[in-house]
């Protein structure tokens, strides 16, 4: 199939596809079309008047004021009408294009949350922001646009088309003949501005994901002396944006100016036919003429526009089929309707494969089972599989093989929401919400009550600094409003107050003093009784207590056994425990 054909028919798909959300607001498009039609009825009638006006002024002497003064009125009349009805139809295309872009960003937020982990991890950020945000925006602003001057210019071609052959057919067909060239102009120059729209809208979103990178990692960038080649690399996607767009720019805007010059030649062409046609004396007055050019000049113009729109139409289409291509990304699996309630914590692992990529093997035949109350440490070296584990222990990714069992139930049986009901997380990295504090901590436990989250804060070690903020529990926090330290501590403060029956512990004190971090560990060690608790840690020292170690390497479990028994064993751990305190 050729590069067009493929083109015209992604085109169609992405119209349908739009034309589906339009569609939801019927009544709008309804109202939009009548008063289309009002403005152009009233539009077009305008030139009869004034042609009649026109042959009421014979000559000197020879002017019936009492005619000219009514049509004059009468003019006035329509033009006011015509102004309410173009402002009214104004009204619903936006109300229209404004519910549309409402409707695909509310599907894009729930699209975000029902596509799998995989394609968000393979994804830049910005790029995802920059199709929901930036491509939807042109993609409204095109929708406007076409709604206000495509339905108005159809029923104005196809409206000065019966006035024009009333008026006199002859010339009515040579304007007729002369139209096609307009539109092959358009079709042509249309068809060249998709591709390059296309182009710059992925650019314009490796942009986005290259600024948002630069700025959250602005630190990092500035220790390490690396602003000159941020900025290289900056100038370098920026110049290929330009050169995108300087490219679509300059095809679209060709467009006008072409169909403009072949629709001055039916312009002239129609006043050179109604001249001859009125001193060859044929009943063609020259008011008729006037009516006619009026026609003329209204007839070409919606070819003029249409022509403009098209090409902004393909810019709003290249940017909905980024966007449609998202929200037509792989869902995670149907949720089973089955629920995991009150979890006793017993896990085992299966003979589990996994890979993120399939040509390159990760975990092979993992098996492991853990009972009810269980502390379990994972350690290894970097890339060995200890973060994967966890997300396949919270299936926030399938296995490719055996299955995950808890209490002898395959997890993929039961809906994720209540599988993670039952776990509390701690990671290394922090996430908190726009919110205040007492709105971060509650997340796990919305009902919990302010006694319950100030022991959960007290237990955590975070009430102290808490009481400190200007509003305490109340204060809003911003991105840089706690220390890296802080945020981990009401993190932790998370799981304290929702004390589910599993924890997953990954780095959970990374960020924090040693001082404070012995006191989270004496807490953590009263919440973990008879709690099933998963650890990972590089600082060895931090699992000497847990009830079992697996020593992974490579995806697999090469070691395991409590902290003193592998310390006998001289092996894996050993050297990774020696190699940590060798100073």
């Amino acid at each position: 199939m050729s590069k067009m054909k493929k083109r015209v028919k992604a085109n169609r798909g992405t119209t349908r596809k739009v034309l589906r959300y339009v569609g939801r607001y019927w009544g709008y498009l309804s109202l939009s079309l009548l008063f289309a039609v009002v403005v152009v009825a009233l539009t077009l009638y305008v030139p009869i008047l004034v042609g009649e006006a026109i042959d009421c002024i014979i000559g000197p002497k020879e002017v019936d004021f009492e005619r000219v003064f009514s049509l004059l009125t009468e003019i006035c009349v329509m033009l006011a009408g015509t102004a309410l009805a173009q402002w009214l139809m104004s009204v619903c295309n936006n109300r229209i294009a404004y519910c549309v872009v409402r409707d695909i960003r509310k599907e894009a937020i729930r699209k975000i949350q029902r596509v799998p982990l995989s394609y968000i991890d393979s994804h830049p950020y910005g790029d995802i922001v920059s199709r929901v945000i930036a491509d939807v925006d042109q993609f409204a602003d095109g929708l406007i646009l076409g709604f206000t001057q495509f339905f108005t210019g159809v029923l104005t071609i196809v409206g000065t088309l019966g006035f024009m052959f009333a008026l006199n057919w002859k010339i009515a067909i040579a304007v007729v003949v002369v139209t096609p060239l307009s539109l092959f102009v358009a079709k042509y120059i249309a068809g060249k501005t998709y591709a390059l729209f296309k182009k710059q809208s992925e650019v314009r979103g490796e942009q986005t994901a290259y600024i948002d990178e630069m700025i959250s990692n602005q630190k990092v960038v500035q220790a390490f002396s690396h602003e000159d080649e941020s900025l290289e690399k900056f100038d370098e996607i920026n110049e290929r944006y330009g050169k995108c767009s300087v490219s679509a720019i300059f095809f679209s805007s060709i467009t006008n100016p072409s169909t403009r010059f072949v629709n001055n030649i039916v312009y002239a062409i129609v006043a050179l036919l109604g001249a001859i046609s009125v001193i060859a004396g044929t009943g063609f007055t020259v008011g008729n003429l006037n009516s006619f050019l009026s026609y003329a000049n209204q007839y070409t113009k919606p070819f003029n526009e249409i022509s403009g729109v098209a090409a902004e139409l393909q810019g709003a289409l290249a940017c909905a089929s980024r966007f449609f291509e998202f929200l037509e990304q792989d869902e995670l699996s149907p949720e089973p309707q089955a629920k995991l309630c009150a979890a006793q914590g017993n896990v085992s692992l299966e003979h589990v494969d996994f890979s993120y990529v399939p040509e390159k093997p990760l975990i092979r035949d993992f098996n492991l089972s853990v009972t009810r109350g269980r502390r379990v440490a994972i350690v290894g070296p970097t890339g060995c599989g200890k973060t994967t584990l966890i997300n396949l222990l919270m299936r926030f990714y399938d296995v490719d093989a055996g299955a995950i069992c808890v209490d002898g139930t395959d997890i993929r049986t039961v809906s994720r929401q209540s599988l993670r009901e039952n776990y509390g997380m701690v990671l290394q990295e922090t996430w908190l919400k726009r919110g205040t504090v007492r709105e971060n901590i509650v997340m796990g436990k919305p009902d919990a009550t302010e006694e319950e989250i100030v022991a959960a804060a007290k237990a955590a070690h975070s009430h102290s600094f808490i009481k400190k903020l200007p509003q305490g529990y109340d204060t809003v926090l911003s991105e840089n409003s706690l220390s890296q330290g802080q945020r981990q501590l009401l993190c932790i403060t998370r799981v304290m107050l929702a004390l589910p029956p599993m924890l997953i512990l990954d780095e959970a004190t990374s960020s924090i003093d040693t001082r404070t971090e012995l006191r989270i560990q004496r807490a953590f060690d009263k919440m973990m009784v008879g709690r099933t608790s998963f650890i990972v840690a590089h600082r060895l020292s931090t699992i000497r207590e847990a009830d079992v170690i697996l020593v992974m390497n490579e995806g697999n479990i090469v070691e395991q056994g409590t902290h003193a028994e592998l310390l006998a064993r001289n092996g894996f751990y050993a050297k990774l425990y020696h190699a940590q305190f060798e100073n």
